[in-house]
C-alpha cells in the first residue's frame, strides 16, 4: 500500500465543550494519530500526514499482525507509557534513521496502540455508520483481543466527567474531543471538536535570541526554578508585537552575560536545528513574565508560549517549576487506560 487509504478525521478548536445528549467525549492524547491498516498478512501504520510508521514502531506493526481479524482500518494514537506518564519525548526519538536503534528503543520503551474508532472491517466499510454504532463494532473486536497494548480508549456522555478530563490535561491528556453520536467518518475534515486546557506561569527570562539578521530580539527564553533553586531552560515565547521590539532589545542588551541558566540550557543544532537558529544569549535573570500556555512535555513548555504580561511585582525566585505540575498520577492515567 503506497498510501494511506483516506485522511483521519480532524478537529476543530472550541472554547468550551459542547452541550447535549447528542455529544460522545474522548481524552485526547498526547501521541502521534494513527492509522492502523491490516489487509491479510500486510499490516501498514500511517501518520496523521499520510506518512508511514510502520518502520518505526515494529512492535505495533508486529501486534496487529496477530490479531483475529486479518482486514481492518483502525483510527487511534500510538502513545508510550513510562514511570513518569506518557512521554512524547519517548515517540520522538523513534524517528530515526537507523533500523537497529528503533528496535532497541522498541524493546526498551514499548508503545501502546489507543484505539478510538473503527472505519473498516472484513472488508466491509464502517465510515458511513454513526459513530454510536462504529464503536459498538469497535469494542466487539477488541473485546475478544488479549493484548495488553491494544486499549480502547474511554468514552463518556458525562460532560462532568470530560470536564474533568479537561482539568487534568496539559501532559498526558491533551484536551477533550467530542463527537456526535450520529456523525459518520468524514475524513479530512474538521467535524470533531477540540478543546483545550489554557494555562498561565510566570517565568524568569534567562535568554534571547536575535532575528536573522541579528539586529533585534525575535524571541524570549524562559526559564523556572527546581527545588534547589537552579533556573532551568523550558521553552520560549516569540508573540512580541514588531513595535515592542526595539525597546525590548535595548533592555536585553543592557542585562546580558552571565550563564542565563544555571540547569538545563537551550539544547544546542541538531538534525532539525542549524547552529545558527540556535544561537542565544544569557541575560542576567531579573526579568518576570507571564506567558500562556497549553501542553507540558518532560517539565518543557511543547510549543511556543504566548506573552501576556510583564510580572514586575514578582521576584524571579518565585517562578517554580511547580507551575507546570498538573498530570495525571500513574494510577490515574492507568485507570483510563484500562481495558
Amino acid at each position: 500500500m503506497e498510501n494511506a487509504p483516506l485522511a483521519p478525521m480532524e478537529a476543530l478548536l472550541a472554547e468550551q465543550i459542547p452541550t447535549g445528549d447528542e455529544w460522545r467525549f474522548e481524552p485526547k492524547w498526547d501521541g502521534f494519530r494513527c492509522l492502523a491498516v491490516r489487509s491479510g498478512d500486510q499490516v501498514w501504520l500511517w501518520s496523521k500526514s499520510g506518512k508511514p510508521l510502520g518502520r518505526y514502531f515494529p512492535e505495533m506493526v508486529e501486534l496487529f499482525g496477530r490479531l483475529a481479524a486479518d482486514a481492518f482500518v483502525l483510527d487511534g494514537e500510538l502513545v508510550i507509557q513510562t514511570a513518569e506518564g506518557l512521554s512524547f519525548d519517548a515517540l520522538q526519538m523513534r524517528l530515526h534513521p537507523a533500523e537497529s536503534r528503533v528496535r532497541k528503543l522498541a524493546a526498551e520503551t514499548p508503545s501502546m496502540f489507543v484505539a478510538f474508532d473503527l472505519l473498516e472491517l472484513g472488508g466491509r466499510s464502517l465510515a458511513n455508520e454513526p459513530l454510536d454504532a462504529r464503536r459498538h463494532a469497535l469494542e466487539q473486536m477488541l473485546a475478544s483481543e488479549d493484548e495488553p497494548a491494544l486499549l480502547l480508549s474511554p468514552v463518556t456522555t458525562d460532560r462532568d466527567l470530560a470536564l474533568e478530563w479537561l482539568h487534568r490535561s496539559g501532559a498526558a491528556l491533551d484536551g477533550v474531543i467530542a463527537k456526535r453520536s450520529d456523525q459518520p467518518y468524514t475524513p479530512g475534515e474538521r467535524t470533531m471538536v477540540k478543546v483545550k486546557q489554557r494555562r498561565t506561569a510566570d517565568c524568569v527570562v534567562g535568554g534571547f535570541r536575535y532575528d536573522r539578521k541579528g539586529e533585534e530580539m525575535a524571541s524570549l527564553l524562559l526559564g523556572l526554578h527546581d527545588a534547589s533553586g537552579q533556573l532551568h531552560h523550558v521553552g520560549y515565547c516569540s508573540s512580541i508585537p514588531n513595535h515592542d521590539k526595539p525597546g525590548w532589545t535595548a533592555e536585553l542588551r543592557s542585562i546580558a552575560g552571565g550563564e542565563g541558566f544555571g540547569g538545563g540550557k537551550p539544547g544546542g543544532p541538531s538534525r532539525w536545528a542549524t547552529e545558527r537558529s540556535t544561537e542565544w544569549t544569557p541575560v542576567r535573570p531579573e526579568i518576570v513574565v507571564e506567558v500562556l500556555y497549553d501542553q507540558v512535555t518532560a517539565g518543557r513548555f511543547r510549543h511556543g508560549t504566548k506573552l501576556l504580561r510583564r510580572r514586575p511585582d514578582k521576584a524571579p525566585s518565585q517562578c517554580t517549576m511547580e507551575q507546570l505540575r498538573h498530570p495525571l498520577t500513574p494510577a490515574e492515567l492507568g485507570q483510563l487506560l484500562k481495558r
